[in-house]
């Protein structure tokens, strides 16, 4: 039975990594989701480590990102067992990713589902 849990090892929050995530990665737009990013050589804790992210310039309420992340992290968290795992795993590649959400609106959670889909596909064609 795979888990779809979402773990404290699957989080990137190592400066050093999200440095080079930023300056190395390769992203690109599905929207509401900007995607960086890097195959990393590193042994990680986790095949693939995320890290989301909601600017604070177009959401003024702490409340109003909070909201925005969860619902990301939940959208991430029901997929990643069917899209990115087994091909991280399989590959035996550790993967960098970051996720930042550009809309100016919050969208709803089936939009976010869906959108979360086509990139998490996208990233999948990317790394093979």
């Amino acid at each position: 039975m795979i888990r779809n849990s979402f773990k404290k090892e699957e989080r990137l929050c190592s400066k050093r990594l999200i440095d080079s995530l930023f300056h190395s990665g390769s992203s690109f737009v599905v929207y509401p989701f900007r995607v960086v990013f890097l195959k990393s050589e590193l042994p990680l804790s986790s095949h693939v480590q995320i890290i989301l992210s909601v600017p604070k310039r177009r959401f003024k309420h702490a409340v109003s990102r909070n909201k925005i992340k969860r619902k990301m992290r939940e959208c991430y968290r029901l997929q990643k067992n069917t899209a990115l795992a087994p091909v991280a795993s399989g590959n035996s590649l550790n993967l960098l990713l970051a996720l930042q959400y550009v809309a100016n609106e919050e969208l709803s959670f089936q939009v976010m589902f869906s959108k979360m889909k086509i990139a998490l596909a996208k990233i999948v064609d990317e790394i093979s």
